[in-house]
Parts: structure tokens; sequence; C-alpha cells
């Protein structure tokens, strides 16, 4: 097919990622074939239904490599779902009466744009497959090829999403000050709250990455500068329950030695139990554009430091949250080079006229492909059952017979 715009957006929220993966798009079509256009769509979808747009100068395109030493977006994100009618309307995104998906597709016709790239989660990308299933049924010739957004690292069925990497390092350098608050209180439970709505990755591998900085130092053994004091002492992922009593009780005899608590909790640990407590009071949730419960109003974390300071006998209580900090920084090397391949087999995918979202396919022997639409969906749960995690578990002590699979 012969391209002559291409455009790209952002969507969903923040991930080390978005500014390279521009970056790496726009070096990569510069490199392919320089005379094709290119443009950004700003604030992701409502930028597309709104026509708000940049174009890529020469100038753009020469400094495109800077991108990759920032994080955010260049090009800004939102969360906008353009199959839900209800919302666009109430956010002035559309008229009343208007298909989102109809005015999108019209939009891209208007710009002369060949070929979109969406760059998100599981979210941004399943909005981007119900574009990409109107356009096609509906007559427009247009390619729509997704990269994988998200630090959760939770997208069926690809194996290593975009930014996930690099939020881990970035959580694990987090703690190691948030870590040190246990000296600043006697019998302090600390909690390291960490992003993941339906998949524990982020804090699995959050916990691991700090224990692997843990391990590189040497401590003096005077006062609680020791080993123990320092640790993770529990990891609660939304895939596996535990049992309250006796986590409690084991955690409790840490404190009386160390004098403090620290675990690390996903942020989706618990949800279902709080909202369920929610509901019984008559409360509803409030919820986002996709039906999510938003979790910055229910907080999991002071919800889990509840149930365990009086059971560990916790003089004072720290809930801190890494998502920000974490979600927000540049990309780190083992993501450059994954956001690289991405974008360069990303663009040649486009030019073929390929639709689809580029990964690592689980479900193809892990291969870099460009997976089909259809089979994209988010909610990937993590397998606590990996050796690394297991070897996690054991090391710190937290027993898994205290921890069975949940229904989540």
């Amino acid at each position: 097919m012969t391209v002559r715009r291409v455009a790209l957006l952002t969507a969903g929220g923040l991930a080390p990622c978005l500014s390279s993966a521009v970056g790496a798009l726009i070096e990569r079509y510069t490199e392919l074939d320089p005379g094709i256009e290119i443009i950004t769509y700003r604030d992701g979808y409502a930028g597309l239904l709104g026509g708000d747009h940049l174009t890529v100068t020469p100038e753009d395109r020469e400094r495109a490599h800077l991108l990759h030493g920032f994080g955010g977006s260049p090009i800004g994100n939102s969360r906008v779902k353009l199959t839900n009618v209800k919302d666009c309307v109430k956010r002035g995104l559309v008229a009343e009466g208007q298909d989102p998906l109809h005015v999108a597709a019209e939009q891209l016709t208007k710009d002369g744009v060949d070929v979109l790239h969406t760059i998100g989660g599981d979210d941004t990308n399943t909005t981007a497959a119900d574009l990409a299933a109107y356009l096609h049924d509906n007559g427009y010739e247009l390619t729509v090829v997704g990269l994988p957004k998200t630090i959760d690292n939770d997208v069926v069925p690809i194996r290593q999403s975009l930014g996930a990497a690099t939020a881990a390092e970035q959580g694990a350098l987090f703690a190691r000050n948030i870590v040190a608050e246990h000296s600043s209180n006697p019998r302090m439970l600390i909690v390291h709250e960490v992003m993941g709505r339906h998949c524990g990755w982020l804090t699995a591998a959050t916990a691991a990455k700090y224990r692997e900085w843990l391990a590189t130092r040497e401590f003096s053994g005077f006062g609680d500068n020791n080993e123990r004091s320092w640790d993770v002492h529990g990891v609660y992922v939304p895939e596996l329950s535990f049992d309250i009593a006796s986590e409690a009780e084991r955690l409790r005899a840490i404190m009386d030695e160390t004098g403090c608590v620290n675990v690390f909790l996903s942020e989706g640990a618990g949800v279902s139990t709080i909202v369920e407590e929610m509901l019984a009071r008559g409360e509803e949730p409030k919820r986002d554009a996709f039906g999510h419960v938003k979790l910055d109003t229910i907080n999991p974390g002071s919800w889990f430091a509840k149930q365990f300071a009086g059971m560990v006998g916790a003089e004072k209580t720290m809930v801190q949250k890494s998502g920000y900090f974490s979600r927000s920084a540049a990309a780190n090397d083992e993501d450059l080079a994954l956001i690289r391949a991405c974008a360069d087999l990303a663009a040649e995918a486009a030019l073929r006229g390929e639709s689809g979202v580029v990964g690592h396919d689980e479900e193809a022997g892990d291969v870099l492909r460009v997976c089909e639409f259809p089979r994209i969906k988010g909610g990937k749960a993590f397998d606590p059952t990996v050796p690394w995690f297991r070897e996690l578990l054991q090391d710190i002590g937290q027993p898994e017979g205290a921890l069975v699979p949940s229904a989540h």
C-alpha cells in the first residue's frame, strides 16, 4: 500500500516508554521513507475526535532522539473509550447523537491519514481494535498498529509490555528511601503500595529489584543498620489470597524482632473485598470511562494497613505509593531496546498494511510479531508460581502454605 501520512497518539496512564516510543517511530519512518508525513494527535483519542494535531517538522525529526531521555508523553494522554458514547458526549468530545467511532473515522479521513499508531495499554489497544474493526466494516482504507504500553505487564498475549521493566526498577529506587522510614518511629509498619489493578507482576518485580539492590549493600550491624530491618517482609498480589490471622502472627514476630515491618502491596490486592464492604454500606465506588473502580478513591494501601496495624502491634503506620514516581520515568536501557525493536516492526508492518499490536507473542513461542487485534485483552494475571517469585517468598520467610489461589 502507498503510505503518505502517518498519525501517532498516546493514551491511557503514563508509562516509561511513551516519549521514547514516539521518538522511535519518528526515527524509523524517517529511515524508511523521509517523504512520509507524520502527525501526532494531542491528548490521545480526545485529540483525534477534535482533530487537534501537531505536524512533525524536519527539525522535529532531527531532534527525535532526544525524546528517549524523558518520561511522560510529548503529545499528551487521555482516557477515552470510543464505544462509551455516553461518556464521550458528557465530556463534550462528540455531540449528542454522534457515534465517536464514526467521528474518529471521518477525522482520520479528513486528515488524510493512511496509518494510525496507538501507543497505550489494553484499554487503548482494545479501543484501537474497536476502531480498526469499524474502519474495516465501513470501507475506510486505514491501517492501525498499536504498541503495548502498561507498567502492570498485563496485556494478553504480550510477554513484556513497554515500560514495565523501567517501572519495576524505579519502584525499587523509590523503596530505598521509603524503607529507611522504618527508623523514624518504634514499631513501624510501612506499606509500599505498587500500581497493579488486576496483575501483581509489577509488585513482585519491584520487590525482586529492591532485594537485588539490598544484596549489594554492606551493613555495619550497628543498631538497626542490618539487612533484616531493611528487607521486605511481605509481598501481596491480586492473584493470591492469604490468611490474615496467620500472616499477622508471622509479621508480629518480625515486628518484635526488628521493630519494623516492611511490605510491598499491589493496589489491586483486596479491592474486591473493599468494594464489597462499600456496597454493603450502600456506597458506590467511583469508576472511570472503562468501568474500572478508581483505585485512588478507595485507597487499598490504607485499608490493608488498617487491617494489620493492630494485629502486628504497630505504633505508627506509613503508606507510600510509588506508582506516579515509577510510571513517569524515562525508559531504561532494557526498555529502550524493546521499544526500538517494537517500533521498527510497527513501522514496517504498517507499510505492509498489517494491523494489530506489536509484541512478543506468548501464544506463538514468544516471537516478536504483529498480534491480531481480536486477541488483545487486558487483565493478564501474573503467574505467582514462577521460580523467581517463589524463591523471593522463601527468602523473606513468607510461607507458600499461607498463600492460596484466589478467585480473582
